[in-house]
């Protein structure tokens, strides 16, 4: 199978294995176990002298052909495919870390993130400090001798702050430790954390991967020293594994990857600019304009500006509600990277566990609003906000 296909063909065909009846579309095997063909080719596969499957919680022919197919895509020797982005991300950072070990993390995460790092490692003796990961000093003032783990996303959820990834990368190599990404809002197509020097990189496949809003799923990507180091035993025996079913989902949502990605963010970009000119919006952040604080990072890491916009609203918590409640096309939904419009609060939703102080810190006020585009013909979204926006005050 040639390894010089560009994306767009990767992404329909790599990885793809038929079974004798020559299917066109990739098969589900939903079955939990595997038969032998005798006790002997049983107890080989067992001592992995024989290649083959052995038990679904450890793989299957249609999560194995989702993981060669997100490889091939990433850049990545190997693949774990999980239930979801939270047990990819739960996975990638505890099954290399014990305790004594000392996390550094970007305080801008996923609320879930965030809980995963600050609150459940701390629980098996595993430190974390958190930080503005916008600035390289802070991750090396950070570093103790315990340091074993960097995380990061980048852009950041839901203000898409940047973190120079190679930068993180260069210190973690210089003190030891992995740098853990969690690319979703880039996507593969618009970001490669590993070839900025990342070590492991974790996606929650719900969003861009799937794209249609049908099921749940996560993959963790490395190479292949460290997925056996440190994932291998870790995933088989706590579980995390991905259905049958959903790798099958995931792999039809990934064949049009490229399509939507390229037209929501086409999408994005144009609200986003058209948002800025609206005297009720104080402010509009997108890794495509100029005007962000850090284009001069995303000039060289990324190879677009993403399918989300962050802006501000002047009128608060009661303008951002209005805004949302007055959308026709564009709907209120916490989901993002599907191929509807979506638009959530992340001060009441995503990130309403955290303290007014923390939410303060990241720049998410009540005003905040995260607007995820999907598919639909760009004039039409900005229709939609352009009436919302006449039931909020300027």
């Amino acid at each position: 199978m040639s390894k010089n296909w560009r994306p767009a063909t990767q992404l329909v065909h790599g990885g793809t294995t038929r079974s004798n009846h020559g299917e066109t579309s990739e098969a589900i095997f939903l079955t939990q176990g595997f038969v032998y063909d005798s006790s002997e080719a049983a107890e080989a596969r067992f001592k992995g002298e024989t290649d083959g499957f052995i038990y679904a919680r450890y793989g299957s022919p249609t999560n194995d052909m989702f993981e060669q197919r997100m490889c091939m895509l990433e850049g990545a020797e190997d693949a774990r495919a999980t239930a979801s982005g939270m047990a990819a991300v739960s996975a990638a950072i505890l099954c290399q870390l014990k305790a004594g070990d000392h996390i550094v993390a970007a305080r801008a995460l996923f609320g879930s993130c965030r809980w995963v790092v600050e609150t459940l490692a701390p629980k098996y003796g595993i430190e974390c400090t958190l930080i503005d990961g916008r600035f390289l000093e802070n991750w090396e003032k950070a570093v103790k001798p315990n340091t074993k783990v960097f995380f990061l996303e980048s852009p950041t959820n839901p203000t898409l702050e940047v973190v120079d990834i190679a930068g993180v990368a260069r210190l973690a190599n210089a003190v030891g430790a992995k740098v853990v990404v969690d690319n979703v809002f880039a996507t593969p197509l618009l970001q490669k954390p590993l070839e900025l020097g990342a070590h492991i990189v974790v996606y929650s496949a719900t969003k861009h991967i799937d794209g249609q809003g049908r099921c749940l799923g996560g993959v963790i990507l490395s190479d292949k020293e460290w997925i056996n180091e440190h994932l291998h035993d870790y995933f088989r025996h706590t579980g995390p594994a991905l259905s049958p079913f959903n790798a099958w989902t995931l792999l039809k949502g990934i064949e049009t990857l490229p399509l939507r990605v390229r037209q929501q963010s086409e999408n994005a970009s144009r609200v986003a600019d058209f948002l800025a000119e609206q005297p009720q919006v104080a402010r509009v952040i997108y890794p495509g304009r100029k005007d962000h604080p850090q284009a001069d990072i995303i000039a060289r890491q990324m190879k677009g500006g993403s399918t989300l916009v962050c802006f501000e609203l002047k009128g608060g918590k009661e303008a951002a509600f209005a805004l949302q409640n007055a959308l026709d096309v564009v709907l209120i939904s916490n989901n993002l990277g599907d191929s509807k419009s979506l638009i959530t609060h992340p001060a009441t939703t995503t990130h309403k566990n955290l303290s007014d102080e923390a939410r303060t810190e990241l720049g998410i006020s009540p005003g905040t609003v995260r607007f995820s585009a999907g598919i639909e013909d760009s004039a039409d979204l900005i229709d939609d906000f352009a009436r919302a926006l006449k039931s909020v005050k300027a």
